[in-house]
């Protein structure tokens, strides 16, 4: 079986993770907690969004942690955003990166926005001119690539036509997410081998929420396929808000130590990384699903 010698794994927890957690964690508590992660060894973090706070409470002070982070060198802090007011707070508040996002599901982007979903990409360009007149990097994500609970199987030629109105764009850097959590092995392996033959310019991010305890098995299919780059969150915590039972996002801490076990390089600090677990667990007062939190490491049992 083909596996990489290292990959990238970018720490979502302090944005996917906590917009569905109905405790709202202070300024300095999410501060923190981010500072903890990139001195765990992680060199990319989604530290929030610039959506509405009407839409998304939990992420309402984004601005602010993001103006009180004492940042780290070589680490990139990135912020989810959904229009030009989004790069505009990005701007302002000194966010490195911003990603923004569409649905891959025709009948959810229409029924959501009233336009398909390479409308909704056109309509980016506001936003990425806006970014790179400030220099601010800008990626892109496509939400539900595997199914979706409105349309089930999702064609490969529609992901395809959203990877394409994205390169018009001129982003190159491009996310798979599979909020629903309808994704399985060989679709994942399948489908970015294509992307990857297709589209070699492009570097490709996986996102895989544990809905149905297919993550990790997921994670390994996308690296059999030559993906290096995955999202996690720590716990486990997140699961997106909008998805009926999209509870749940791959567990960092297991994703580090399966790795580890493998022997595939991540920089990371397995311990840190659950001690950072622990920590959000008591914060958010309730019981993370991660196994290896509950676990431990194999190689505890050789102590």
């Amino acid at each position: 079986m083909y596996k990489p010698d290292r990959v990238v794994i970018c720490e979502v927890g302090p944005r996917d993770g906590l917009q569905n957690e109905e405790k709202v964690l202070t300024v300095e508590e999410k501060i923190s907690l981010i500072e903890k992660v990139a001195d765990a060894g992680f060199k990319v973090i989604e530290v929030g969004s610039f959506m509405h706070p009407r839409a998304v409470p939990q992420m309402a002070t984004t601005d602010e942690v993001f103006r009180g982070l004492r940042k780290k060198e070589g680490v990139e802090y990135r912020a989810l955003i959904g229009n030009a007011r989004g790069v505009e707070r990005a701007v302002a508040c000194g966010c490195d990166k911003v990603k923004l996002n569409v649905s891959a599901c025709r009948e959810h982007n229409l029924a959501n926005l009233n336009m398909t979903p390479e409308e909704s990409v056109a309509r980016f360009k506001e936003s990425t001119d806006l970014a790179r007149a400030h220099q601010i990097a800008v990626s892109g994500s496509i939400s539900m690539p595997f199914g979706s609970p409105w349309q089930y199987r999702i064609p490969v030629e529609e992901v395809k036509t959203i990877v394409e109105a994205y390169i018009d764009l001129g982003i190159t850097e491009i996310s798979l997410s599979d909020a629903s959590g309808m994704a399985m092995p060989d679709q994942v392996y399948d489908l970015c081998s294509r992307l990857k033959a297709d589209y070699p310019e492009v570097k490709w991010i996986l996102h895989f929420h544990n809905t149905r305890g297919m993550g990790i098995a997921n994670i390994v299919a996308a690296m059999a396929a030559g993906i290096t780059w995955f999202d996690a969150s720590f716990g486990g915590l997140g699961g997106c808000p909008f998805v009926p039972g999209a509870a749940g996002n791959v567990v960092t801490e297991d994703v580090v130590h399966m790795c580890e076990e493998m022997g595939i390089e991540t920089g990371i600090n397995l311990d840190k990384g659950l001690e950072i677990a622990r920590w959000v667990g008591r914060l958010v007062a309730h019981e993370l699903p991660g196994f290896v939190l509950k676990a431990g490491k194999n190689s505890d049992l050789l102590k």
